[in-house]
């Protein structure tokens, strides 16, 4: 408890560090601008029940061999985007822990003549939900956390501040979106000089009155409580959820691509990534713009597609009976939606599709536009992103991801039971 504190006070002091060594998408600034320093060394607020993994060594490895554009694939996402005219396409197929196939099409800057690449950074927005969760499915193993521990459990030291029915939420309520929270706030305008300090002055705002509906009830989808699920993950582990994401997701997934924000070093200006794209139907235009840094367990996530598709490995194996960093036991409880519902742990359940039943979430950060889906029966996943938010971004991303199944689904017949 003491040591919680303390690490909290010094982070208001001092900022926050992002783990170094991990590419160049990991940077010590967000793209607000904060800079980041190092935390204070701390003492957990539980005692683990086991130790954390060791990372050193991937549980599934990058490629070894270079990453190739595959024609078949290139060939339907050109014809997806000259019928939805959008700047530029990656789309992918994932064989159990391999990328089967992998295209890129277009442009990386509207008005440019830089094409897209398959090892380009791409946004995740929302699809960062399933790895904020994840990340406290490790911690619930380590028993720092549980799924049904309260508000009140989690914040003794402020539950008094905050309305009653929000101290009785549980944790398992901030991920499947029925915490009675609204959906966003006005991110820019937390105080804070840390994102960690800012997810806690939204904690006590957004919890200061009566929830929207009363927690564990209603499906109401929320930034707001994936943002304080990060913020859960910070308070029972002694660091900054960046710090965590970076170790404990990807480090053991290789994903060296991975950070926080628009992709592409600050200060390249755009000339190492592509550039997200916003605005209207005839006025669309290139930015480097994301959420605001301390959104960040709700969606500020990018990395490759190569790097993401070991991330659907992951769920995708879990699915199987053949899990890694997780117990079976744990990812059952991130991929299963409460009584009359459909989502959980960053995935949307859906129980038919013509390859049986699937894992998925979409997201954007209203720039960039990213769809994956796991279809476990099938041993296949597929990702689709396009460098644009708007319209009909939404549309060339569902097209792609159904004719990229179409391509995987013609070249395996299914998988025996």
């Amino acid at each position: 408890m003491v040591g919680r504190r303390e690490w909290l006070r010094g982070i208001t002091a001092q900022g926050l560090f992002l783990a170094a060594g991990l590419g160049h998408g990991m940077t010590a600034r967000s793209a607000s601008g904060q800079t980041a320093s190092q935390p204070p060394k701390n003492q957990a607020r539980r005692t683990a029940r086991r130790p954390a993994l060791n990372t050193a060594t991937p549980v599934i490895a990058a490629p070894s061999q270079p990453i190739r554009a595959d024609e078949r694939v290139n060939a339907l996402l050109t014809g997806v985007r000259e019928r939805h005219d959008v700047p530029g396409l990656v789309g992918a197929i994932i064989r159990g822990e391999s990328l089967a196939a992998i295209g890129a099409v277009g442009l990386r800057k509207k008005g440019s003549a830089e094409p897209m690449r398959v090892t380009d950074a791409v946004h995740l927005g929302s699809c960062t939900k399933a790895m904020t969760a994840t990340l406290v499915g490790e911690l619930v193993e380590e028993g720092l956390v549980k799924w049904s521990d309260t508000i009140a459990d989690l914040f003794p030291e402020v539950s008094s501040r905050l309305h009653p029915d929000f101290q009785a939420a549980r944790l398992t309520d901030l991920l499947t979106h029925r915490a009675g929270l609204g959906a966003n706030v006005d991110w820019w305008r937390l105080p804070g000089n840390s994102t960690t300090e800012q997810r806690r002055a939204l904690l006590l705002s957004s919890m200061a009155d009566a929830p929207l509906s009363r927690p564990g009830t209603k499906f109401l989808y929320s930034n707001v409580g994936y943002a304080l699920a990060g913020l859960v993950a910070e308070q029972v582990a002694g660091d900054s959820w960046e710090n965590l994401m970076a170790q404990r997701i990807f480090r053991p997934l290789a994903m060296a691509s991975a950070g926080f924000g628009p992709p592409g070093r600050r200060g390249a200006n755009g000339a190492d990534a592509p550039w997200g794209h916003g605005g209207s139907r005839g006025k669309i235009q290139a930015v480097r713009q994301d959420n605001a840094p301390c959104m960040g367990p709700a969606g500020t996530v990018h990395c490759s597609v190569p790097d993401w598709g070991r991330f659907a490995s992951l769920h995708l194996r879990a699915e199987q009976g053949r899990p890694k960093l997780l117990d079976r036991e744990t990812f059952r409880a991130l991929h299963s939606p409460p009584p009359g519902g459909n989502y959980n742990g960053g995935w949307i359940a859906v129980p038919r599709t013509r390859a049986g039943r699937a894992l998925t979430h979409d997201g954007s950060n209203t720039y960039w536009y990213a769809s994956i889906w796991l279809y476990p029966e099938r041993d296949v996943a597929t990702i689709a992103v396009a460098n644009q938010g708007p319209e009909p971004a939404p549309e060339a991303c569902r097209e792609a991801g159904q004719e990229l199944l179409q391509l995987a689904l013609l070249e395996r017949p299914p998988r025996r039971r």
